[in-house]
């Protein structure tokens, strides 16, 4: 039996938009019934006020970057790389305690609302206290993280980060490191923790930072604590070039070749980046039934490089998307540099459409992708406007400068590629809206506290 139902005048469903869309929540806030052409509202139905499309998985984030986005955008040495960004990053990561935490996350995580994200993957490696020592409870940090979703109303799958060492010569951590390290028998504990936690809309899985922070030995016990859990397992991989060459350099073999013969990844592996993979390397995921996370914004603000976008499509590789450290919130403008990279590498448009598979839509094809790869990265079983998945919709507001006069059926290739101002209405999450005429009910409190924390943080590095 339904306990809601929301009709819409347009709904994404099975990729397109249908008309007189009804759909049901019920009491465990899962879309159920859901009906199209129901031209008119049925009596007692909430008339949403615009098109819905399925909420999106923010499937890579460390959360604690929000509070360096946008400060790092200065150069005071002859070269600025991935390298150096991250030495300053460091800085917060050294200082951050876990109410700072805290404030920093409900702040993103409000913003990811309202960009259209309803989930997160949190790739979490900052564990300990500032001296490196461990907490009295060792999940402080992990609840901090969780509070802040519950309190937000995002979903959350905690992913605990194993990090061991500095590099692949380097069998210790840097000392600027010291709040990462980890065991895979510490990691375990957090992933268990959390995902015994039986908090709402929470799950859990284990992430690797990447092959340079963690020997094969090390990350061989923590894959055979996990066993067959069927849970997400992520782990960066061929960010940057300097990491291709130090991994060949010490195995012979480039990243994600190492990574598919040593650990032979199956469907829980999400390889984040992968930006620097040959063609083999491309086949071998695809083979392995392993998916990847990419993250243009993060990627080009940091220099990263292009990955083979037509490759992975081609070799039918499951795409979420990511905004890694938060220089921005919105899957929207993520699809939209996605594309917008290869059509400056290829020289060329609408790199991304596939007119031969019936996918003319460029905006169509990447969100298809990301919905569907978002889901395995999330480790959900079910994603989108299906019945018995979570109720997470998106309400579209047309009225928006970029969406104002468009046709329905090319309301997704307006909001990817010519929309710059907000154009979600309403979220909901689990059946709940959690977002209303493009408002979080808590962002003043919330953005209060994230001012008065940067305000903490930052008058430290200016007096440095």
């Amino acid at each position: 039996m339904n306990h809601h139902l929301l009709w819409a005048p347009h709904a994404w469903i099975d990729g397109q938009w249908q008309r007189g869309v009804c759909l049901g929540v019920d009491r465990q806030g899962l879309w159920t019934g859901i009906t199209a052409k129901i031209h008119t509202p049925p009596v007692g139905a909430t008339v949403l006020p615009g098109p819905v499309l399925p909420g999106l998985v923010n499937a890579h984030s460390h959360a604690f970057q929000r509070a360096f986005a946008g400060l790092s955008e200065r150069r005071e040495s002859d070269s600025d790389d991935f390298w150096s960004w991250r030495d300053r990053m460091y800085g917060v990561a050294l200082r951050i305690t876990p109410v700072q935490m805290h404030a920093v996350a409900a702040q993103l995580y409000v913003e990811m609302l309202k960009g259209g994200y309803t989930q997160v993957c949190e790739f979490h490696y900052l564990h300990h206290t500032e001296g490196g020592s461990r907490y009295e409870d060792p999940a402080t940090f992990s609840c901090a993280l969780a509070d802040s979703a519950e309190e937000a109303g995002l979903g959350l799958t905690l992913l605990p980060v194993l990090y061991e060492r500095a590099g692949f010569a380097q069998p210790t951590l840097r000392n600027d490191q010291r709040r990462f390290a980890g065991t895979p028998e510490f990691i375990h504990d957090l992933y268990r923790s959390a995902q015994s936690s039986g908090r709402a809309r929470g799950n859990a899985g284990v992430a690797i930072h990447s092959l340079r922070a963690a020997s094969r030995e090390t990350m061989a016990a923590l894959m055979k604590l996990v066993g067959d859990d069927d849970v997400p397992i992520h782990i960066h991989v061929a960010e940057q070039m300097q990491e291709v060459n130090d991994c060949l350099a010490a195995t012979g073999l480039h990243p994600i070749e190492w990574l598919c013969r040593e650990l032979a990844p199956d469907h829980r592996w999400q390889l984040v980046h992968a930006t620097h993979a040959t063609a083999a390397e491309i086949n071998s995921v695809a083979g392995a039934g392993a998916g990847m996370v990419i993250c243009p914004s993060t990627e080009g603000n940091l220099g990263d490089g292009l990955a083979d976008l037509p490759a992975w499509l081609a070799a039918q590789v499951p795409m979420a998307i990511g905004s890694d450290s938060h220089v921005s919130r919105s899957w929207a403008e993520e699809l939209r540099w996605l594309e917008y990279g290869q059509r400056l590498n290829l020289q060329r448009r609408n790199v991304a459409a596939a007119p031969t598979l019936a996918q003319p839509s460029t905006a169509a094809r990447l969100f298809e992708a990301a919905l569907e790869g978002g889901r395995r990265a999330a480790g959900a079983k079910k994603w989108g406007l299906t019945n018995g998945a979570r109720a997470d919709g998106l309400v579209l507001d047309t009225q928006s400068p970029g969406l104002l006069g468009i046709a329905p059926t090319h309301l997704l290739d307006a909001l990817v590629f010519a929309t710059n101002a907000p154009a979600v209405r309403e979220v909901y999450v689990a059946g709940k809206q959690v977002v209303a005429d493009g408002r979080h009910p808590q962002e003043k409190v919330i953005a209060g506290r994230f001012a008065d924390v940067m305000k903490e943080l930052w008058d430290h590095f200016e007096k440095q």
